[in-house]
């Protein structure tokens, strides 16, 4: 298992040193099922980014970063550990249109609290629901 997980980390970083280095305008970053908790900070500079795809990772923390990309449009961050979410930075993000939140066990606060803040879709599961098996 650690093995895999090293190896997933290195095949991330290579993939968002590369994306950084090449300078270009990417549009998707895919890093999906990598068993990622955390973002490098390189992800930082990707000021371009439209969409990017954290699904069946580990996350705990919902990160953060991804609040201070003014052209994304699109996160899923589907079957994750998240519980609590940054509403009011969503809130303000200015392309954001889609947040997959599914499978994550969500605080009650962030089921309430989010609806009425926020001006793009921002897909739950119903409390308790547990995702497919693989």
């Amino acid at each position: 298992m650690l093995k895999k997980m090293g190896e997933a980390v290195a095949r991330v970083a290579r993939k968002v040193n590369e994306t950084v280095e090449s300078g270009s305008d990417t549009l998707e970053l895919r890093l999906e099922g990598n068993f990622l908790h955390r973002l490098p900070s390189e992800v930082s500079a990707l000021q371009h980014l439209k969409a990017i795809d954290l699904s069946r990772n580990q996350f705990q923390d919902f990160p953060e970063q991804l609040t201070t990309l003014p052209a994304l449009e699109t996160i899923n961050l589907e079957e994750n550990e998240i519980v609590d979410v940054p509403v009011e930075k969503l809130a303000a993000m200015p392309a954001l249109r889609c947040i997959n939140l599914r499978f994550n066990p969500l605080n009650a606060e962030v089921r309430v609290i989010a609806p009425p803040l926020i001006k793009f879709d921002m897909l739950m599961s119903p409390e308790g629901a547990q995702a497919p098996p693989p």
